[in-house]
């Protein structure tokens, strides 16, 4: 089931470091919202409220419904400023998406069939390498999270990011960039100790030898 945001705004007027610190003690999070052409519009967010909806991780890649005094808009979370010792947000950028622009966004990677991988049965050590990726595409188009299926990931083999199966019309902005960027998402190395590790060990021990 499709999981839907709402977050209520009031704009305001100060700005400045004094005015965020004063606008903090009420318990709320200074904001922005720009783009799709507009002028950048200065925000504040009930603190209690956006915590609430950041427990979910579908919300930092999901588009999100913004009612600023009343009147609604799209849009999707670009940045988020926290305390570095306390629990608490400082800042949160928002960007206004149009239907017709493409936008750039990080989307979590879900990966499927771990502990069925058939490298993992055999006794290897999954390691994962890359949790989420930069995608580009229509507003429409953009997902939650792209599955990455492990189950026949094998003992010496990785999963590359031109292995991902992503949704129609999204693109992978790495790899646009060439053939180097097609960067290893997960892999499974033999344990410790394992017959193919000291395999490894004595090809490697034979090499320095010869």
């Amino acid at each position: 089931m499709s999981i839907s945001f709402e977050l209520d705004a009031t704009s305001r007027s100060d700005t400045g470091k004094g005015a965020s610190r004063r606008l903090r003690k009420t318990g709320m999070v200074p904001g922005i919202v720009y783009g799709a052409g507009k002028d950048p519009e200065m925000i504040s967010v009930a603190h209690n409220i956006l915590l609430q909806h950041l427990e979910h991780e579908a919300f930092y890649s999901h588009i999100l419904t913004l009612n600023v005094d009343g009147k609604s808009q799209k849009v999707v979370l670009k940045d988020l400023h926290r305390h570095p010792a306390k629990p608490f947000i400082i800042h949160m950028d928002l960007l206004r998406v149009s239907d017709s622009d493409k936008i750039k966004m990080h989307v979590p990677l879900h990966f499927l069939n771990e502990a069925r991988a058939v490298g993992v049965k055999a006794g290897g050590m999954l390691s994962k390498e890359i949790t989420d990726v930069e995608i580009q595409c229509l507003p429409k188009d953009l997902p939650e999270y792209i599955e990455v299926d492990l189950a026949d990931l094998d003992i010496g083999q990785a999963v590359h990011l031109s292995d991902i199966n992503v949704p129609a019309g999204v693109e992978l902005l790495q790899l646009a960039l060439g053939e180097d960027h097609d960067a290893s998402v997960a892999a499974i190395h033999a344990a410790k100790g394992s017959k193919g590790d000291e395999d490894t060990a004595e090809e490697g021990g034979e090499a320095e030898a010869e």
